[in-house]
């Protein structure tokens, strides 16, 4: 190989790289675990995830947040989500029922019935397993905060 062909297929795999980690900060392959989306998503399947700012988001899309074990990062702290997952179910799927500025769904949300206003306040998610019977959702833990969440469900995985 000569010098200038080394040196192309080293900037070659430098891009390759760099675009690589850019894929891995933007994208996440999620493994659907338990049964809170049935009929949805099934226990097992993988879906497609892509980083998602809470501004964009609307009702009715799939999302993939921090599970309820993820906490403020320290005192006084706001916290940050992992960069990637860990193991176990630190990871939830679920669907958005409102974001800010959408009215409280007191009739399907009996945990946000006596929330103060009319409104789903700012830094705020109401969101929902499709399988009622199965999920750990605002129907029982109320609001949860926006910045647990990691991105919008895009598709499933073969």
């Amino acid at each position: 190989m000569t010098g200038v062909a080394a040196v192309l297929a080293g900037i070659g795999l430098a891009g390759a790289a760099v675009t690589l980690a850019w894929l891995r900060r933007r994208y996440l392959v999620v493994t659907v675990q338990g049964e809170s989306m049935l009929p949805a998503y099934l226990p097992g399947e993988r879906v497609l995830v892509r980083r998602t700012p809470p501004g964009s988001l609307h009702a009715g899309q799939v999302v993939v947040l921090a599970g309820y074990s993820h906490g403020p990062r320290g005192k006084g702290s706001r916290g940050s989500l992992p960069a990637e997952p860990s193991p176990g179910p630190r990871w939830i799927i679920k669907r958005v029922a409102a974001v800010p500025g959408d009215p409280i769904p007191r009739d399907t949300v009996p945990a946000l019935r006596t929330a103060p206003g009319t409104r789903v306040p700012d830094g705020r998610l109401v969101v929902l397993g499709d399988n009622p019977d199965r999920s750990h959702d605002s129907r029982h833990a109320g609001y949860l905060a926006a910045e647990r969440l990691f991105g919008v469900v895009l598709r499933k995985m073969g």
